[in-house]
């Protein structure tokens, strides 16, 4: 076959020579096809048309449509599927002319798909076809008689989704009114298929066997079966009556087939069920045509009554009900007595087998269509049929179901009706009839449901009751007949079986509790159904017998009635109740009442008096009371004395009831149920005369010894029934229950407030529950008692509260908080107008204040805050809408808003308190702005309260503490020449918060509060100006928080807390307008300078623009204005946003003031202080264009210094010096370095005397007055003093040739000789005594800031001044030292300094010792020769004064970090004293590492072994690797030029700065990566030997870190030294190759060549290094081994390979020496290559 590679052309045109054949066959049988085959076979194309000229017509189907076609014959049910989807999608979109060249194919393939097996593709066919029909409408005519009987088929699917598509598609087709008109057009082709599928067809006929499984076939089969069976039921439904009898004839030959009626047995049962369907609609539409086939359909459905299937029960019964309703004489074609009514028997004695809600409906029209004949005897034959029903309702399914008993019992019901109304011949026949079905089945029956507790609900008794009011009815009416006389008989009889049945319940000691309740329910509903509503709701049919009369009839129609459950219109009701029933009824009730009395004297029965209560409540009179009081006669004649007392006061039996029997009862203490008693109780008031009367036993009741538990459900049920809270309205108003509510109110309170709760919590919990009760509930807006006595219980309540609240033992008052909460959160949400009561406000405000508290302050959990804060909202609630009504002032807002107002201003508040503080205040406000109309007056009414006035405001600042000024005055914004007023409280140690941080934040969360809700008017200035004070203080506040150096952490808590309430800057300006605001803070600024000047820098720098206003203070008309200390620091901290002009007018104005200054303005603040001042902060900020000025403000000072040298504190002391003259030589001394920074001029011998001169005299000034540094200004004046010796020295290290031509001659040596000695000969001297006198100087101390400048001078100081230094000497006794007395002294003098608690110390001391250590190795050299000798293997100490402090920092550090594993990041906060330990410990290790670095290779050795002894090195690894981050990412500023490369602690250099302080946070995690780089560098083989002795998680994290962090840059480090290093003879040649950690060394002469590949590991330098040989000539094998085997020491590895390799070269070549440049890889280990 050698066509299958042909290209085969999509749509072929010319269909295949099968589909020829296909096409002849269909010329030669006909148009329409009569069998449509199997369907799928391989060879079957779907779209092949059936039809003559087919070739014609298959050219004019489009190519698209001839492919979808033939995947539609496929046997895949996917492909099918999604062909069937896209062949909609095509009829959809294209045009109707390329559709109608489908039609032809379309009959063919519809009527095989549409019958599928799969369900989704019949869907799919269906919803196509729809498509198919709205594109070619009518032209689809000529087709519909060979698809009309599919498509109905289709219609009946029992897959809901494509019938419904099915029925959807025919609508569309046809509008509903030529639906029939369309059957009728193809009645004989649909009839013609259906008769085919229900007697031709089989599975094997429908699908093929070969290809198709039995099962599908078979499920196939029956579907098709059920589908043909409605669709005629569908046919015969929709076509027009004449159509229908046209058709007699065709469906006789169906129904003259056995086959056709074996469907009613079939084992199938959605065929069987749609059979009787078919069987229904054969009746109702053809009913002659049944007639005429009887025997057979009698046969079929009668016999088939048991049926029990789900499925077929509904259709069968209906088809049961129409065939004896059709076929008159249907009953002769059947044994009924032995076919059909055992099988109904049996059903119903199994109660319906599930389906009782399906089969029992039917059974009343079943038996009314009973023949006579059959139903004979009828006593028998109803005795059988009841007692069926009855059985049924005792399964376990029925009791089981509801509706299943409910179905059961009404058809019940209606039967026994239908039953007794049968007239039968013999009157005696009759009695015994309604004998049987009341005394045998009625009784029996109800009976049997008062024992079932799930049948009780049941409709049984409202059916009885219904069924009484028709017995009753007939029995009033007179006739002729006797009828009446019947029916009273009836009756008597019913009531005395019914009393006796009772009886029988009632009178045993041990009777069901629910049952007796079931018998007072019962006579409840017989009383009058309509007072309880029927337990089934839903629309039920209603069967109304023709027999009963018009008077029936409106009884039934009552029933439609809206149920009304008003007590009065149920009395009126009974008032109008039928006599016949009114009587017996009594009758039964007092019978049992007496029965029930009985057993409750004598044998104390609960359950009897229980029953007792539920009769007199539906049964409330004075005929049963006194049936119950003669009962008590009988049983005890002390009670009968009593009764004789009562008879003289009270006629009424039931009050007498009330005293001699009630009370007895309710004084019961063992008893806990009382609700059925009170029930008693209200009976008794029911059957009072009076409320007069009423009033005087409930006021009797009230002053006995009763529990409340009792008045509180007699309160409880006249709250829930009008009819009740009549009877006890005048007892509730009167004084006697007021008085006892007053006194208990008292008593719950005094009981709460004790330290031990003396009563039970559940019995506290019910009186609490009643006063709740009494407060809360009103009737008509009134409440229950009299408003006197609700303010008096009121008061008491605020009273116990406000006890509660200054108790401070925890959990005791809890109870009492919680009770009271309920019972003030009830009275405040439902009644109307309570906080018009000053004892409801005072309450409110208790409330609220404990809620406004933190709860360690209130000793309250967690649930009663939240129900506090409910209670006092719900109060602010109604408080609102009160004051919206009623225009009246509220103490309550008046009195909290004071109490807020004490509380910020207390200083007593921390974070947590202020923040629940501000919560609370906020709830209030948002509540307070709910109120309509008032809103805005009562917020801002409130603000006003709680804000402060101005004297406060000013209090408030004098409380901040004075420790803000130190960073300003230091850094030179501010510059002050008075000392500074204010609390000097230090802030350490303490949590509470100042008063002006509570109140700013507090009244600023107010403010934001309105802007968001936009409560204030724009042109309200007033509320404006309030507004921007408010905003202004919380920006003076955060100001003050930003300038402490070291903010203690309730300060940052605050700060973090503003931000998550919102309350910023940022937020304020966007809510408003802060022009206002800007100008408010400069005014301040103006006006007090200092804290307000730096908070007006803040907001113009978020502002980013400076006002006209705020320049004018230096642009006046009259000059330069008068500087006060508020003009100068507002200017101070405006110069940085100046313009360039604006500055260089400001620093003209300066200058000009300068020149005109006499002696006595030097040091005021409108003179030269305050002139100079202004000037270093223009300076300070940049340079300006006036740099010709500044030598000529230098001649101007030294004037000064000329004609008044006392001006200058020139060594002196400075104990009586005025905080003026400090001011003014403070500006001096900052102006100097400005002048060296930005002069350009020049500057002369005098000039340059001047300032060297005054700088030691300043010098001198400082190191004398050490003792008055805690004076803030002396402490400023020792800072600027060593800044200008440390600007000095500076500026003479930078000195370069260019620079020193300018200088005068000698002033170079002069600084270096004298002047720069003189410095460090004053300062380290002074560095010892500082810090001997201050052991700890916090990084925020006023001590710390002179250590930071004088740190930072002495770190100028060179090697030779140190070694020529002038301290004392310093020894340690036992200390073994090689050093010099002098170099000893400075160690032991310097050394523990590093463990000062100041970094600037730490750092100035590194710095002072580093340069001495490439010192002190050379003395340890002369005694090298000593060790040698010693057998052991001799080890030699680091300088001991290092070691002794390494010891110390070593105990201390193991102490912090001993918790935390190694390879964990140990985060340590900045300037604390971890951090200083830290750091100190770390700078030791830097100084140590250098003198091992600067020791020859012999001394490292000892040193190494004393560090290995010692294990020091073994801490500091394993300290490292907790003080070295995970990720050592560095993120400041790197000192190379960007690359991709991430840069890390290991590639940036650490630069430690004693000012400079840069991010602290990431110094030590910087710091350890230094060291552990130097240690790596300098000590690789020490710390090889460590890591391998690490345990494996150690060990791993060591080896990991390494390789991805440091290795690298040591490798690189390594190459990079073989690349520049100039070692290299001829015939040697070195490459490096970076990228694969290689050096390559070549050497080649004469006839010798060696190579030699060294590689380093990834983690060098803790793995080993290979070294290979490339090519070698001439030497030996065991010669190349003595090369690639080098024992080499501790950083010693190139030279020790050097001098092998090259001194054997150089041998073997006649001398020529050359070495080889290996690269330093320092090995202590062999690296054995051979």
């Amino acid at each position: 076959m050698g066509g299958k590679n042909k290209q085969r052309t999509k749509g072929n045109l010319r269909p295949s020579s099968s589909g020829r054949a296909a096409e002849l066959l269909a010329k030669e049988r006909g148009t329409v096809p009569g069998f449509i085959g199997f369907g799928t076979s391989q060879n079957d194309l779907g779209y092949v048309p059936a039809v003559q000229g087919a070739e014609e017509i298959d050219s004019l189907v489009d190519a698209d449509f001839r492919m979808v076609l033939r995947k539609l014959s496929k046997r895949d049910i996917t492909t099918k599927l999604k062909a069937m989807q896209e062949f909609g999608t095509m009829c959809k979109e294209r045009e109707a002319e390329v559709v109608k060249g489908v039609l032809p194919y379309w009959p063919r393939i519809y009527c095989k798909i549409s019958l599928d097996h799969d369900r989704r593709v019949r869907e799919a066919t269906q919803q196509s076809f729809e498509q198919l029909i709205l594109k070619v409408k009518k032209h689809l005519a000529p087709y519909l008689k060979s698809i009309m009987g599919y498509w109905l088929i289709a219609q009946c699917d029992t897959y809901s989704p494509a019938a419904s598509a099915a029925k959807i598609a025919f609508e569309k087709a046809f509008p509903s009114s030529k639906q029939p008109e369309a059957l009728v057009f193809c009645k004989d082709e649909i009839l013609n298929v259906l008769q085919d599928h229900l007697l031709k067809e089989t599975p094997d006929t429908l699908s093929d066997p070969q290809t198709v499984p039995e099962e599908e076939r078979e499920a196939k089969f029956f579907r098709i079966l059920t589908c043909s069976l409605l669709a005629l039921k569908k046919l015969l439904s929709m076509l027009p009556k004449t159509e229908v009898h046209s058709l007699e004839e065709k469906l006789m030959s169906l129904l003259s087939q056995n086959k056709f009626w074996k469907y009613s047995k079939h084992n199938i049962p959605q065929v069987r069920s749609a059979f009787f369907e078919l069987a229904s609609a054969f009746c109702q539409y053809l009913p002659e045509l049944m007639k005429a086939e009887a025997p057979r359909a009698c046969t079929a459905v009668l016999l088939s009554i048991d049926d029990s299937d789900a499925v077929v029960c509904p259709a069968l019964w209906e088809a049961v009900l129409y065939a004896v309703t059709t076929i008159e004489d249907c009953w002769a074609h059947v044994n009924a007595k032995k076919g059909v009514l055992p099988k109904l028997w049996a059903v119903l004695r199994e109660g319906g087998r599930g389906l009782a809600t399906v089969i029992y409906p039917n059974l009343l029209p079943f038996i009314s269509k009973v023949p006579p004949g059959i139903a004979e005897p009828k006593l028998e034959y109803f005795r059988t049929f009841f007692s069926c029903i009855i059985q049924g309702l005792s399964s376990e399914r029925a009791i089981a179901s509801p509706s299943e008993s409910s179905a059961i019992i009404t058809a019940f019901m209606e039967c026994l009706r239908f039953a007794i109304l049968q007239k039968t011949d013999e009157e005696d026949d009759q009695r015994q009839i309604h004998q049987m079905l009341i005394y045998d089945q009625l009784i029996p029956l109800t009976s049997a449901v008062l024992k079932e507790p799930k049948l009780q609900n049941g409709p049984l008794f409202y059916q009885i009751a219904e069924t009484l009011s028709s017995w009753e009815a007939k029995a009033e009416l007179s006739s002729d007949d006797g009828t009446d006389e019947v029916f009273q008989k009836l009756l008597s009889n019913f009531w005395d079986h019914l009393l006796k049945m009772c009886v029988l319940h009632v009178g045993t000691l041990d009777a069901d509790e629910k049952s007796l309740f079931a018998i007072s329910g019962m006579l409840e509903i017989l009383q009058n159904p309509k007072s309880a509503t029927k337990p089934n709701n839903r629309k039920s049919l209603k069967i109304r017998f023709t027999d009963e009369d018009e008077s029936g009839r409106n009884a039934e129609n009552g029933k439609l009635m809206e149920v009304r459950n008003n007590d009065s219109e149920i009395e009126a009701d009974l008032e109008h109740s039928s006599l016949l029933r009114k009587e017996p009824l009594e009758n039964v009730v007092c019978s049992l009442a007496e029965l029930s009395i009985a057993y409750v004297n004598e044998q104390k029965s609960e359950r009897h008096l229980k029953f007792l209560s539920a009769l007199l409540n539906s049964f409330s009179s004075n005929r049963v009371f006194q049936v119950l009081l003669e009962q008590g006669n009988d049983a005890s004649s002390a009670q009968a004395e009593s009764q004789n007392e009562m008879k003289i006061h009270y006629e009424s039996p039931s009050v007498r009831f009330l005293y001699m029997n009630l009370i007895t009862w309710l004084k019961e203490d063992w008893r806990k149920d009382t609700h059925f008693l009170v029930d008693v109780l209200y009976s008794v008031l029911n059957c009072c005369d009076s409320n007069d009367e009423r009033k005087i036993i409930l006021d009797d009741l009230t002053k006995m010894d009763l529990k409340w538990t009792i008045f509180l459900q007699i309160i409880q049920k006249a709250c829930s029934s009008t009819t009740k809270l009549s009877l006890v309205s005048d007892w509730l108003k009167g004084d006697t229950l007021g008085e006892r509510l007053v006194m208990l109110t008292d008593d719950l309170c005094h009981l709460g407030l004790k330290p031990v709760a003396t009563s039970s919590e559940s019995s506290s919990s019910e009186r609490w529950t009643l006063l709740s009760l009494v407060l809360s509930q009103h009737v008509k807006n009134e409440s229950l008692i009299d408003e006197t006595f609700v303010e008096r219980i009121i008061d008491k309540l605020q009273a116990a509260l406000s006890k509660a609240k200054d108790l401070s033992e925890a959990g005791n008052t809890e109870p009492l908080v919680s009770f009271i909460c309920d019972v003030a959160s009830s009275f405040f949400s439902s009644v109307k107008g309570c906080l018009l009561m000053p004892s409801s406000e005072d309450l409110l405000l208790t409330i609220f204040q404990l809620c406004a508290q933190r709860q360690d302050a209130t000793h309250l959990t967690d649930l009663l805050v939240c129900k506090l804060k409910h209670t006092w909202m719900s109060g602010v609630n109604s408080l609102v809408h009160q004051l919206q009504s009623m225009q009246k002032q509220s103490t309550f807002l008046h009195k909290s808003a004071l109490w807020v107002k004490n509380q910020i201003q207390s200083s007593s508040l921390d974070v947590k308190s202020l923040q629940v503080l501000i919560s609370a205040v906020s709830d209030l406000l948002s509540k307070l702005m709910e109120a309509d109309g008032q809103s805005g007056y009562l917020v801002g009414a409130y603000i006003e309260h709680v804000m402060p006035n101005k004297t406060e405001w000013e209090k408030l600042h004098e409380s901040l503490s004075t420790e803000w000024m130190h960073k300003p005055l230091l850094e030179g914004r501010l510059s002050m020449n008075c000392e500074p007023l204010g609390s000097c409280v230090k802030l350490c140690g303490t949590t509470k918060l100042p008063g002006h941080l509570c109140t700013s934040a507090l009244l600023s969360k107010m403010v934001l509060l309105v802007l968001e809700n936009d409560t204030v008017h724009e042109n309200c200035d007033v509320e404006r100006k309030k507004i921007d004070n408010i905003i202004a203080e919380l920006l003076y506040s955060l100001q003050w928080v930003e300038e402490l150096e070291n903010p203690p952490y309730p300060l940052q808590e605050y700060l973090h807390m503003l931000e998550e309430i919102h309350i910023t800057y940022e937020k304020f300006r966007m809510l408003s307008d802060t022009t206002g605001l800007r100008q408010t803070i400069f005014d301040r600024s103006e006006e007090h300078g200092r804290l307000w000047s730096l908070t007006m820098a803040k907001v113009i720098r978020a502002e980013n623009a400076v006002s006209c206003e705020m320049k004018q203070l230096f642009k006046t008309t009259e000059g330069f204005p008068l500087l006060t200390e508020g003009r100068l620091h507002t200017l101070q901290c405006l110069s940085p946003f100046l313009l360039e002009e604006e500055k260089n007018e400001l620093v003209f104005h300066c200058v000009a003031k300068l020149m005109t200054c006499t002696q006595t303005e030097l040091a005021s603040t409108d003179g030269a202080f305050g002139c100079l001042s202004i000037l270093n902060s223009c300076l300070n900020d940049s340079s300006i264009d006036c740099d010709h000025l500044l030598p000529g403000i230098l001649k101007i000072i030294i004037s000064w210094k000329n004609n008044s040298e006392d001006s200058f504190l020139f060594s002196c002391n400075l104990k009586e010096t005025s905080a003026q003259l400090l001011g003014f030589n403070i500006e001096v001394i900052r102006y100097l370095p400005l002048l060296l920074k930005y002069s350009i001029a020049p500057l002369d011998n005098s000039e340059w005397d001047f300032i060297m001169c005054s700088m030691l005299a300043w010098l001198e000034t400082t190191s004398e007055n050490r003792s008055l540094y805690h004076v803030p200004l002396v402490q400023i004046f020792a800072c600027v003093s060593c800044d200008l010796a440390s600007a000095l020295s500076t500026y003479f290290e930078a000195a370069t040739p260019k620079t020193t031509e300018n200088l005068p001659v000698n002033l170079i040596s002069e600084w270096k000789e004298f002047f720069s000695e003189g410095i460090h000969n004053l300062l380290l001297p002074l560095l010892v005594k500082v810090t001997g006198e201050t052991k700890n100087a916090s990084e925020g101390s006023f001590q710390n800031s002179v250590l930071t400048s004088l740190g930072e001078a002495l770190t100028y100081i060179s090697k030779d001044q140190l070694l020529n230094h002038k301290l004392p000497a310093k020894f340690v006794a036992g200390q073994k030292s090689n050093l010099p007395d002098k170099l000893q002294t400075l160690l032991n003098t310097l050394s523990p300094l590093l463990l000062f608690r100041a970094r600037p110390v730490q750092i100035s001391v590194y710095h002072m010792l580093y340069k001495l250590m490439p010192e002190l190795p050379k003395f340890d050299d002369e005694d090298l020769k000593s060790y040698g000798d010693e057998e052991e293997e001799s080890a030699l100490s680091p300088p001991a004064a290092l070691m002794s402090v390494l010891a110390t920092q070593e105990v201390l550090l193991e102490n912090i970090l001993e918790c935390i594993q190694v390879g964990e990041f140990a985060v340590i906060q900045p300037l604390s004293d971890e951090f200083c330990l830290v750091l100190g410990y770390l700078l030791t290790w830097k100084l140590i590492l250098a003198f091992f670095k600067a020791a020859s290779s012999q001394l490292r050795v000892l040193y190494s072994q004393y560090l290995r002894r010692t294990k020091s090195l073994n801490k500091l690894l394993y300290h490292l690797f907790r003080l070295m981050p995970e990720s050592p990412i560095f993120s400041g500023p790197t000192s190379e030029v960007p690359n991709k490369d991430t840069k890390t602690f290991f590639t940036e250099e650490l630069h430690l700065d004693v000012k400079g302080a840069g991010a602290l946070s990431s110094q030590i995690p910087h710091l350890a990566c230094s060291v552990y780089h130097i240690t790596l560098k300098d000590l690789p083989a020490m710390v090889r030997l460590w890591w391998n002795s690490c345990e494996k998680r150690v060990f791993n994290v060591v080896d990991k870190f390494t390789s991805k962090y440091v290795s690298s840059v040591l490798s690189a480090q390594e190459i990079a030294s073989v690349q520049t290093s100039t070692q290299l003879f001829n015939g040697m040649t070195v490459k490096a190759r970076s990228a694969a950690r290689e050096v390559i060394a070549a050497y080649s002469v004469y006839d010798i060549f060696i190579e030699l590949i060294i590689q380093l590991p990834s983690n060098y330098p803790l793995g080993s290094i290979t070294v290979e040989s490339g090519k070698r000539v001439g030497v030996a094998v065991q010669q190349w081994c003595n090369y690639s085997s080098l024992p080499v020491s501790e950083g010693a590895y190139r030279d020790a390979g050097e001098g092998l390799f090259m001194r054997d070269c150089s041998d073997r070549t006649r001398g020529n020496r050359l070495k080889l440049k290996q690269g330093k890889f320092g090995y202590k280990e062999e690296i054995l290559c051979c």
